[in-house]
Formats: structure tokens, sequence, C-alpha cells
């Protein structure tokens, strides 16, 4: 059996077109769980920021602890009655403009 003329190199060119969409896709995938693994990270961060300032801590080192879990993490104390909030943000880290990560946490007070 042999083919047409016409259809040599039909499935190269096809390969061609969809390796750089595969490609594109697995990209955008692991970049998206990086961005997950960094929203779970940073709502950890808050958590233990927020404890540690409803002990009595500074708001620095709550700032330190979010630092050092997630790369360029800021953090905003906010207290609410009886207690502490820490509310935080991130940079996704992705290759694409989206706003950033947010988590916030709150502890009671310890200081009442």
């Amino acid at each position: 059996m042999t083919g047409r003329r016409g259809d040599r190199g039909s499935v190269t060119a096809e390969f061609a077109v969809a390796v750089p969409a595969v490609v594109l896709v697995l990209v955008l995938g692991a970049a998206t769980l990086g961005a997950c693994s960094r929203q779970v990270r940073l709502q950890d961060a808050a958590a233990d920021a927020a404890r540690l300032v409803a002990r009595g801590e500074s708001t620095a080192r709550a700032g330190s602890v979010l630092a050092g879990a997630v790369a360029g993490a800021t953090a905003r104390v906010a207290r609410h009655d009886d207690l502490v909030c820490v509310i935080a943000s991130a940079p996704a880290g992705l290759p694409v403009p989206i706003p950033p990560l947010r988590a916030s946490s709150c502890a009671l007070d310890g200081g009442l």
C-alpha cells in the first residue's frame, strides 16, 4: 500500500503545530499548581502571624514570618473587638498578569 503523494509530510506539519500547544498547556498547568502552593503557604503563614501578634509579638516579627514563607509577602494587622487579624498579600508568581494572592486569618487576642 502506498500513500498519495499530496499527503506526504502532513503528519510532520500537524506535529509541529500540536507540540507548542501541548507545551504551553503543560507550562501553564505547572505554573498554576505553583500559584496554588503559594496560596496555601500564604494562608498558613497568615495564621501563624495572627497567632504571634495575638500572643504579644511585634508586627515586624509577624511580617518576617510571612516573608520567610512566601517571597514578597506583605501583611496588615487589624484589630476587631477581641480578635487580631492579619491580612496578607503576595504576588502570584505566574508569567501572566493576574491580581496578587490574598489571605487573612484571625486569632483571639491574648492581651485582653
